[in-house]
């Protein structure tokens, strides 16, 4: 029988290099692992970022706001109305009361498809990819605007006027 290590000084060279190899490999291990971690995203600028584009078909210009979102951003009523809804709708399961959780935060003012209430509105109706479903079969469109109205108030100061009248017995149309 021959022993595994036939020279003896070889052997007693390779253990005593064994723990620089060692060393070696963690080193480079750990180098591509935070070279993977420079390039993951961070927490406001996830992979599912949607970019809204300044370009229209025809080389015309952005939309304008849809004038019913006027009537919810910013007004008192509305926004209650709308965070009663969005506890009884279970928005808080995702959305954690606007702070992030499953789904994105709402209280940053960073907003994956645009912030504008109408934007925040047709992401409510239409929902999104990856978990946010789409509402429009199941609320009103008055419904959804207040919903719109108060998701838009998480992200706005404290400082920023708020309308404390509602236009009484107003319905939305979609």
């Amino acid at each position: 029988m021959s022993s595994p290590c036939r020279n003896p000084e070889r052997c007693a060279a390779a253990t005593r290099l064994l723990p620089f190899a060692l060393v070696t490999v963690l080193a480079v291990a750990a180098n591509n692992a935070s070279a993977q971690q420079d390039n993951a995203p961070d927490a406001q600028h996830g992979p599912n970022e949607v970019f809204v584009t300044g370009l229209f078909p025809n080389g015309g210009a952005r939309p304008p706001q849809d004038p019913i979102g006027t009537r919810f951003e910013g007004n008192k009523l509305a926004i209650a109305a709308g965070k009663e809804l969005f506890d009884q709708m279970n928005c808080t399961g995702c959305h954690f009361n606007g702070g992030g959780g499953m789904g994105p935060a709402l209280m940053s003012g960073h907003w994956r498809y645009g912030g504008r209430i109408d934007q925040i509105y047709a992401s409510i109706a239409q929902g999104r990819p990856n978990g946010m479903p789409s509402w429009q079969d199941s609320l009103q469109p008055q419904q959804m605007w207040e919903l719109a109205g108060y998701v838009k108030s998480l992200s706005a100061p404290a400082s920023s006027s708020v309308s404390q009248t509602a236009v009484p017995g107003t319905s939305v149309k979609p």
